[in-house]
C-alpha cells in the first residue's frame, strides 16, 4: 500500500496582506493530483491546517472541494483529512457525512467516541490495507479538565500524560483490529502538534500550539506499534525519527522559507519496514529575501534582473550609512522588470526612530496573533502566564471568526421564525380581507331578509283579501241558490 503525506496547505493565506496565494495553491493541487496518479497512491493523508483561518473565503472552500472531487479520478480511493489549529472543527466536520460516501474521512476534532478516530483502509475487494489512527489537533478541553489549585508543573505533567494516553488508546484499538485481521497490516498515526525536533522559520506563520504549559512534546508519546506517524503544524520538512515526520507546507508561508525545498512524503508499505521517498514540490512563485548594504543589494538585484522571471521580493537595508532615498532607489532598481517588492525596510532608519522595546516589524506585516504576542512581550508577562493567555486568546478569536454550531443553529432558527412571522402576517391580512367580505355578505343577506319579510307581509295581506273574496263568493252563491 502507498500513502502520500501532505499538510499545512493554509488555503486563503496572503503574503503581508498584499498578495493572494490562490494561484500557487491551484498549481500545487494540480501537481498533487498528477503525483498521486503517477505513483498509484492508495491513501492521501492531509495532516491539518487545510485553511489559514477558521472562516475561509468562498474561493478557498471551492478550491478545497474541487480537489476532493478530482482526487478520486486520479486513482486514489481513500482520503483522510484531520483538523489543525488554524481550522474550525465545526466547519470541517459539517460535510463529513457527504464526503464519507466518497471514502473521504474528516476528523475535525477529538471525538467523544475514540473509536471514530481509528479508520480501516480497504481496497475494492473489501480487504484491509492499513489502519489509521486519525488524531487531529488536540485542544486542552478535548483531553483534560481544569483542576483547582493545580501548579503549572503538575498541570503540564497531567496534560502530557493525557496526550500520551490518547495515542495509547487509539493504538490499542488499532492493534486489536490488526490481530483480528490475522495479517501484518501497517498501523499509521497522524498528529497536528509541536513535537521536539521540528523545525520552524522566523516568519512562517506557525502559531503556538501550547496545550497547557507544554510548548512541545517528546516523540515518546507515540507508541512503538505505529509503522508511520504523519505530522502537521511545522512548515519545514523535519525527520523526528525515521518513521515520524513533518512533511511541511507546500508553498513558502513567508520570506523566511524562501530558500527551502518544499516536499511531500510517499510511503510504500511492503512486507518489511516502510520505504519513504521525498518528492520535491516545484516552485510555483519565486520568493527572494535580499539583506545587506547598498552594494550587496545592487549585486543581488542585478542577478535577479538577468534571470528575467517573476519574483516577489523582500528588501532589507542593513548598512551603516544613512540611506534617505531608499524607497525611491528600490523602485528605480526594479522598474520595468518582473520583480515586485512586497516588503521594504530600512533597518538603519528604524534603529534611529524606534526604542529597543519596540518591534521592528510594520503593523501590516503582523497578524492578530503576532500583535498579541508583542503585547505580552512588551508587558513582561511570564512564560507560564503567556501560555495561558495565548490559549484563551486563541479560543476567543476562534469564536469570533467562526460561530459555534449552536449559535449558527440559533441564527438559522431566527431566520426561519422571521419567515414564519412574515407568512403569518400575510395570512392575517388575507383573513382580514375575508372577514370584510363576509361582513358585506352578511349585510346583503340582512337586506335580503328584510325584503323577504316585506314580501311575506304583502303576501299575507293578499291572502287575507283573497280569503274575504272567497267568503263573499260563497255568500253570493248561497243567496243565488236560495232565490232560485
Amino acid at each position: 500500500m502507498k500513502l502520500l503525506h501532505t499538510s499545512d496547505w493554509h488555503l486563503g493565506r496572503t503574503l503581508y496582506s498584499k498578495k493572494e496565494r490562490q494561484n500557487e495553491h491551484a498549481a500545487f493541487l494540480t501537481w498533487l493530483l498528477q503525483t498521486i496518479k503517477e505513483n498509484a497512491v492508495n491513501l492521501l493523508l492531509i495532516a491539518g491546517d487545510i485553511f489559514d483561518t477558521p472562516s475561509p473565503s468562498s474561493a478557498s472552500q471551492k478550491t478545497y472541494y474541487d480537489f476532493l472531487l478530482k482526487v478520486r479520478n486520479s486513482g486514489c480511493k481513500n482520503v483522510i483529512v484531520i483538523g489543525g489549529n488554524h481550522d474550525s472543527p465545526s466547519f470541517l466536520n459539517a460535510p463529513k457525512e457527504i464526503l464519507a460516501a466518497m471514502n473521504i474521512t474528516v476528523v475535525g476534532n477529538a471525538s467523544e467516541n475514540i473509536e471514530e478516530e481509528v479508520i480501516s483502509i480497504k481496497n475494492e475487494n473489501g480487504e484491509t490495507l492499513a489502519i489509521v489512527c486519525a488524531v487531529p489537533f488536540l485542544r486542552e478541553r478535548d483531553i483534560s479538565r481544569y483542576i483547582e489549585n493545580e501548579t503549572c508543573a503538575d498541570r503540564s505533567q497531567r496534560i502530557a500524560g493525557n496526550i500520551k494516553s490518547h495515542y495509547a488508546a487509539v493504538a490499542g484499538i488499532a492493534e486489536k483490529r490488526r490481530q483480528e485481521s490475522g495479517k501484518n497490516i501497517p498501523l499509521i498515526a497522524t498528529g497536528h502538534l509541536s513535537v521536539a525536533g521540528g523545525k520552524t522559520a522566523g516568519d512562517d506563520g506557525v502559531r503556538e500550539t501550547c496545550i497547557g504549559n507544554i510548548e512541545c512534546i517528546g516523540s515518546e508519546i507515540f507508541p512503538e506499534t505505529f509503522d508511520y506517524v504523519a505530522l502537521g503544524h511545522y512548515h519545514i520538512p523535519s525527520v523526528i525519527r525515521e518513521n515520524i515526520r513533518y512533511c511541511g507546507s507546500p508553498i513558502p508561508m513567508g520570506f523566511g522559507e524562501a530558500e527551502q525545498l518544499k516536499s511531500v512524503y510517499l510511503v510504500d508499505f511492503g512486507e518489511k519496514k516502510p520505504e519513504i521517498t521525498t518528492i520535491e514540490i516545484p516552485v510555483f512563485q519565486k520568493l527572494k529575501s535580499i539583506r545587506g548594504d547598498k552594494t550587496c543589494m545592487e549585486e543581488h538585484l542585478s542577478k535577479l534582473k538577468k534571470q528575467d522571471i517573476p519574483v516577489w521580493l523582500e528588501v532589507i537595508y542593513e548598512g551603516n550609512d544613512v540611506f534617505p532615498d531608499f524607497t525611491a532607489w528600490a523602485a528605480e532598481q526594479t522598474a520595468n522588470t518582473q520583480i515586485e517588492i512586497l516588503k521594504l525596510q530600512n533597518r538603519q532608519y528604524l534603529t534611529e526612530v524606534l526604542t529597543s522595546g519596540d518591534s521592528l516589524q510594520l503593523l501590516d506585516e503582523l497578524d492578530i496573533f503576532d500583535v498579541f504576542d508583542k503585547l505580552l512581550d512588551k508587558n513582561t508577562v511570564s512564560g507560564g502566564q503567556q501560555v495561558t493567555y495565548k490559549e484563551l486568546y486563541n479560543e476567543i478569536v476562534m469564536k469570533i471568526q467562526m460561530p459555534e454550531p449552536d449559535i449558527l443553529a440559533l441564527k438559522e432558527s431566527n431566520g426561519g421564525l422571521k419567515e414564519s412571522n412574515e407568512r403569518l402576517k400575510e395570512s392575517n391580512e388575507r383573513l382580514k380581507e375575508s372577514n370584510e367580505g363576509l361582513k358585506e355578505s352578511n349585510e346583503r343577506l340582512k337586506e335580503s331578509n328584510e325584503g323577504l319579510k316585506e314580501s311575506n307581509e304583502r303576501l299575507k295581506e293578499s291572502n287575507e283579501g283573497l280569503k274575504e273574496s272567497d267568503e263573499m263568493f260563497l255568500v253570493t252563491n248561497h243567496l243565488s241558490i236560495r232565490n232560485s
